[in-house]
């Protein structure tokens, strides 16, 4: 039973351990990706694609915390599946202090089944403005929602790979935090140099030359780590990590070399020391030499091993000179032995033997600093020696606090006269953006006006083909009816003749035989069936100016009682033409009070409606049973008009874009994709609403609500 039990817990030990969850950010929150949220796929030659990724079985588990790229992968794939419970529709992914080569997310759109690749250099979507200087990617995750992705990264050196999962606001806070913390080092760095030489200028020693070399490199090694510059060249930008950063390190390294030899006096302490110091600058020159012939992963190999070989060396020379009394030497081995322990503590970090947080993040950092302050320490102590031995310094004391104060002063005039001009930029920039705004609404106002021209124009041609058919039918009837009347008045012209002269025998048979010639009962059939058909036509042509003197000012600004049957019936009328006979057009009105709206433009409403309808229905390529159905309801507060097609129907996508402005599925030239956004608004207008039910292949429906007493 024990046996058992122990195995049991064994087991349960072992699932836990290697069992995957899903990254959950929460508002204000952030998680680092550790093994417990992702699987992992090493990629040796850097070759594999996203398609041979989506479904690869190779991705496993592993006790490594963090992601690490060794010295024999070119990059890795990280397999993740991350939970929004922010109210923002994305989550910023970040790096920070690492040498990355690339930085890709994918993932499959839900929607297309397509795969997305976003890069570190995508446009992010706008956080504030906030000035990034990390590899970031901005992943769209909907609120509430889960997402796999996909994270591949490429480096040449070995090195652990710390992501950060932010909610957005936590990515600005964290964002502002690292930006001051790395604002601080860099003020550090930049007081210290510039005090140093100032002190190199009135002391002359070359200790601070290579000093302000050191504090440069240092400085310019930790921004570069961070991001900081990297705007600064376009186009491929591996060239940061495959030469700027390793060259950074090299002639880091060769400055504290400088350095150290200046400020302990090397060469005057000990002729054994000299002799293995000069041995140290190999390492570096091994690793440069590498760097420029391409062998960028064994220069990066190289510059670790050095760093670790010289810090201990550098450290065991200053204990020996301390022993044998070199003072100086106290500060220096404080200050190193911080900067080693923390490099220490950084490779502890990398292998996931201590937690990655924002201190261990940024330890050396930190440790630099402190290392700079304590070695600022040192050679001030220096100048008091050169007090104790010169009256003069002193003076060049007091001189270094002058030039300081007027460094101070000129700085902050400096910085004055640049904040002043950022401001009238700012400024500038404003005016010219109110001035964009103010273009962009004349030209959507133009667009929309374009828009209601076309659809005049659309008017304009169904009415003329409408009304030209009755007219063309009175004009047919006029030339038959005024012949008819011809004979009838010959016949009257006669009559009278024989009534001049009612003897005339010979005039009274040529009436009776004129008479039975013309056939006057015909006649007398064939006027009036004429008339009947001229007033049909008149009563037609008098049916579409109804109509359309619906839509004669669609631009009214005054609410009037109008009936919506009605409307829709004249709106038939107006689209007859334009509706194609595989078309059936079923209208079911059932009874409606009047209601209060502007009816022009319900009219223009129930045209582009339709017309999209049967604009729909005319764009498949068969046409079977084709009908368009318009049902009016009354309800107690509204009445509604549901407009059902049998067209080809909308994606989920579409449906959700069709009343933004400018949106058309229709080719180049075909639509401004203004129609239904004029519709939108309308209905807004009228305090109703509008909805839509499609399904691709299975139609459209519109269901429209207007409130009966619209004040």
């Amino acid at each position: 039973m024990k046996a058992i039990l122990v195995f049991l817990f064994i087991a349960i030990q072992g699932f836990s351990a290697y069992a995957i969850d899903t990254l959950t950010v929460k508002e204000d929150g952030s998680k680092f990706i550790t093994n417990t949220y992702y699987k992992l796929l090493e990629d040796s030659d850097g070759t594999i694609k996203i398609d041979n990724i989506i479904n690869n079985p190779n991705f496993h588990t592993t006790t490594q915390t963090l992601p690490f790229i060794n010295y024999t992968t070119k990059a890795i794939w990280l397999k993740i599946t991350i939970k929004n419970k922010t109210n923002q529709p994305f989550l910023p992914i970040t790096i920070t202090s690492s040498v990355i080569d690339n930085f890709d997310l994918y993932y499959k759109d839900a929607g297309n089944n397509k795969i997305v690749h976003l890069f570190s250099d995508f446009p992010h979507t706008n956080l504030r403005h906030v000035s990034q200087n990390l590899i970031h990617i901005n992943c769209s995750i909907l609120p509430d929602s889960a997402r796999t992705i996909y994270l591949r990264v490429q480096s040449n050196s070995n090195t652990v790979i710390p992501i950060h999962v932010y909610s957005a606001n936590e990515f600005l806070q964290s964002t502002s935090s690292q930006t001051l913390a790395m604002g601080g080092f860099i003020g550090i760095i930049a007081i210290m140099a510039v005090y140093n030489l100032m002190l190199l200028l009135i002391v002359k020693d070359r200790s601070y030359l290579y000093y302000v070399l050191y504090i440069i490199f240092l400085g310019l090694n930790q921004m570069l780590l961070r991001g900081y510059g990297t705007n600064l060249i376009s186009g491929d930008k591996t060239i940061i990590n495959t030469m700027v950063i390793p060259i950074c390190r090299v002639l880091f390294g060769y400055s504290i070399l400088l350095f150290v030899y200046e400020f302990l006096q090397i060469k005057q302490n000990g002729k054994k020391s000299h002799k293995f110091y000069w041995s140290l600058y190999l390492l570096y020159t091994a690793a440069l030499i590498c760097i420029i012939l391409g062998y960028t992963h064994i220069a990066y190999n190289l510059i670790s091993i050095s760093a670790f070989v010289i810090s201990i060396a550098l450290i065991s020379i200053g204990i020996a000179l301390y022993l044998k009394g070199f003072k100086p030497a106290k500060y220096f081995l404080i200050g190193w032995t911080l900067f080693f322990i923390s490099i220490i503590l950084s490779i502890a970090r990398n292998q996931g033997l201590i937690t990655y947080d924002n201190f261990t993040g940024n330890i050396i950092l930190y440790a630099s600093a402190l290392e700079l302050i304590l070695f600022s320490v040192a050679l001030a102590d220096k100048i008091n020696f050169y007090r104790q031995q010169k009256n003069e310094s002193q003076l060049a004391a007091l001189t270094i606090a002058l030039e300081n104060e007027k460094l101070i002063t000129e700085q902050n005039l400096i910085l004055e006269n640049m904040v002043n001009a950022r401001t009238r930029e700012l400024i500038e920039s404003n005016q010219n953006l109110s001035k964009s705004i103010e273009h962009q609404k004349a030209a959507q106002k133009q667009l929309v006006e374009t828009e209601k021209m076309a659809s005049l124009g659309q008017l304009t041609a169904g009415i003329a083909h409408e009304i030209n058919n009755p007219i063309n039918f009175v004009s047919s009837n006029v030339k038959p009816l005024r012949m008819d009347f011809l004979e009838v008045f010959n016949l009257i012209e006669k009559y009278r003749d024989f009534e001049r002269d009612p003897l005339n025998k010979a005039l009274l048979d040529q009436i009776i035989e004129y008479r039975e010639q013309i056939d006057i009962k015909y006649i007398q059939e064939e006027i009036l069936t004429l008339l009947e058909g001229i007033e049909e036509g008149a009563n037609r042509t008098s049916e579409i100016v109804d109509s359309l003197r619906t839509f004669s000012r669609t631009d009214s600004q005054s609410l009037k009682m109008a009936d919506i049957n009605k409307a829709i019936l004249n709106a038939l009328v107006i689209l007859r033409n334009t509706t194609p006979t595989y078309i059936s057009v079923t209208p079911v009105l059932n009874r409606l009070p009047p209601i209060n709206c502007y009816p022009g433009k319900i009219g223009q409403v129930l045209i582009n409606v339709i017309t999209n309808a049967i604009q729909a229905i005319k764009s498949k390529p068969e046409h079977y049973n084709e009908t368009i159905s318009i049902i009016t309801n009354d309800h107690a507060e509204y009445i509604s008009i549901e407009i059902t097609d049998t067209g080809g129907g909308m994606t989920d996508d579409v449906k959700q874009r069709i009343f933004d402005p400018f949106f058309t599925t229709k080719e180049v030239g075909e639509g401004t994709g203004l129609g239904l956004s004029i519709v939108f608004g309308i209905i807004e207008k009228h305090e109703g609403s509008i909805e839509v039910v499609s399904k691709p292949c299975e139609g459209t429906s519109f269901l429209i609500k207007l409130p009966k007493n619209l004040a």
